[in-house]
Parts: structure tokens; C-alpha cells; sequence
């Protein structure tokens, strides 16, 4: 029926979900894909990544302004399961995620590793048309590198992890795509970390549906911690797809320009301010 024939086209948006053509409608065990699209420009959103940076980071660079740093993220989802709704791509999903994000200064003879941040999560992801929402409870946690910490200097390791639920609400209108939400830290060490955090950002990508896109993106995140200052994140550059099977999603990758200012993203170093420009590569494992 038309049921059946509409399940035979993965749903087309602004942004990739990743579904399966043949997973579009009803309950799906161990599904493929999400119903919500990663944020292009969040320099923590669960993703894998490549880049190389260049910036004013105050703990690495005594003398010099500016110092060039590896940022690397390791990440990927499972899902359990997606109930889907009346129409392809509708629906509720639940699975778990999990990643690291590591910097490495790269001035250093070994490329000594400066900051990992540790993050699990269990997200929650509805769709309805170009409406989507995310709702992840998660952990972090965060650690000093080794070679860094044998390093002279004054600065001090901060036992630093928390769990936070943290909510974004996104809605896509033709290429452009806005989200908004925030953070409650609801466990945190230290005690006197604060507890919440406001989150925004607006998504542009333009080109064929089939073929190479320009994205460009920005995201802000102000946290209490920093006295609600805000923290841009701003990426552009291209994003490529190759299909290899009719009604299969595609495998993805950007490549992207960005520029960072604001509060330290890094846990060990969320007292401090950053700046920094770069280039990456961003896919999914």
C-alpha cells in the first residue's frame, strides 16, 4: 500500500538523519541512524573529528601569543530502538553515545597530550517533520595528560566531572535550520561548579540534496560558571556524501574552517579564555 511505498525513500531534510529507507516507519529494534542532525559548529556534540588549530591558549603559551594545538574527537552513537510515527523520518529513539575529546600541543617533541574530556550519554530523540529535540542525560569527566602534568608550572588539576541533562530543541525551515535549549548540571565536582548553561545556534546549508553542500553555522553556549559569557563557535567549508546502495543513507564528511572565542569548551580549563582559528575534518565512524 502506500505505507509500504512511502517507507521506500529515506525522509529528505535540511540536515542528515541517516535513516534507513526500509526503517522510516514503525518500531525498529537497533535502528540506523538518528532523528536528530549533530550541530555542525558545537565543538562538544558527539562526532569524530580532525583539526588543526592555532590560537591564544594562556596555559601553553608563556612567551608566545599564539601556539598550534591537535583537537581530535572520537565518538559514536548506538541506538536501542525507534518508534516511528505516521510519516517517513517521524518519531521517538532512544541509545546511548559515547566519546573523547583530546588536544595535543603540537610545539611539544611528543605531541604532548594537554586535556581529555570523557563523555557518555543515553540521548532521547524525537522527530516531527523539521522539528527535532534532543534530551541527553550524560557524564564527563576530565583529565590532565601525563607529559603536561610533568611539566613545570603552577597550574592546578581540578578533580573536575559532573552529570547534566542537557535539552536542544532544533526546527529546519528549507536550508536553514535554528536550535536553541540549555544544561542542568545536576552532580558536580567541584561542588562549587554552577549548575546551568544556555545553548543556541543557527545552521545554512545550501546545494543539491544529492551532491556537495556549503555549510556554514554558529553556536553559543553561556554558562553561570562564566557569568553568562558567551562562547562562539563559528564553522563553515563544504560537506560531501557518497551513496553506494539505493535507499541506504550516505557516508558523510566535512571539511570545515572554524574559529573559536570565548570560554574554554576543555574541562580542565574552564576558568580560562580561549581564541584560536583552524581547519578539520568531520566524520562519522
Amino acid at each position: 500500500g502506500s505505507r509500504s511505498a512511502m517507507a521506500q525513500e529515506a525522509p529528505r531534510f535540511s540536515c542528515s538523519t541517516g535513516i534507513h529507507a526500509g526503517e522510516t516507519l514503525g518500531f525498529v529494534a537497533v535502528p540506523e541512524g538518528d532523528l536528530f542532525c549533530p550541530l555542525v559548529a558545537d565543538p562538544k556534540d558527539p562526532h569524530s573529528f580532525l583539526s588543526l588549530i592555532r590560537g591564544d591558549f594562556p596555559t601553553l603559551t608563556e612567551v608566545e601569543n599564539d601556539t598550534d594545538v591537535g583537537s581530535v574527537g572520537l565518538a559514536d552513537q548506538f541506538s536501542f530502538a525507534r518508534w516511528g510515527g505516521s510519516r517517513p523520518g517521524d518519531g521517538i529513539q532512544i541509545g546511548n553515545s559515547g566519546g573523547v575529546f583530546a588536544q595535543f600541543d603540537l610545539r611539544a617533541a611528543s605531541f604532548d597530550l594537554i586535556n581529555a574530556d570523557y563523555i557518555v550519554g543515553i540521548p532521547v530523540t524525537y522527530r516531527r517533520s523539521g522539528f527535532s529535540l534532543r534530551a541527553r542525560p550524560y557524564h564527563q569527566s576530565s583529565h590532565l595528560g601525563d607529559e603536561f602534568l610533568l611539566r613545570d608550572g603552577d597550574f592546578e588539576r581540578e578533580n573536575l566531572s559532573f552529570e547534566a541533562v542537557a535539552v536542544i530543541l532544533s526546527q529546519e525551515a528549507g536550508p536553514v535550520r535554528v536550535y536553541g535549549g540549555g544544561e542542568w548540571l545536576f552532580r558536580r565536582e567541584p561542588e562549587t561548579l554552577k549548575e546551568f548553561l544556555a545553548h543556541g545556534g543557527l545552521e545554512l546549508r545550501a546545494g543539491a540534496s544529492d551532491g556537495p553542500k556549503f555549510v556554514a553555522a554558529v553556536d553559543v553556549k553561556s554558562t553561570e560558571e562564566q557569568d553568562w559569557e558567551p562562547g562562539w563557535s563559528v564553522r563553515t567549508g563544504v560537506e560531501m556524501a557518497v551513496w553506494r546502495d539505493h535507499g541506504h543513507p550516505p557516508r558523510q564528511w566535512q571539511i570545515l574552517l572554524e574559529l573559536y572565542d570565548g570560554p574554554a569548551p576543555y574541562g580542565q580549563f574552564y576558568q580560562e579564555k580561549l581564541r584560536w582559528v583552524g581547519v578539520g575534518v568531520h566524520f562519522a565512524l
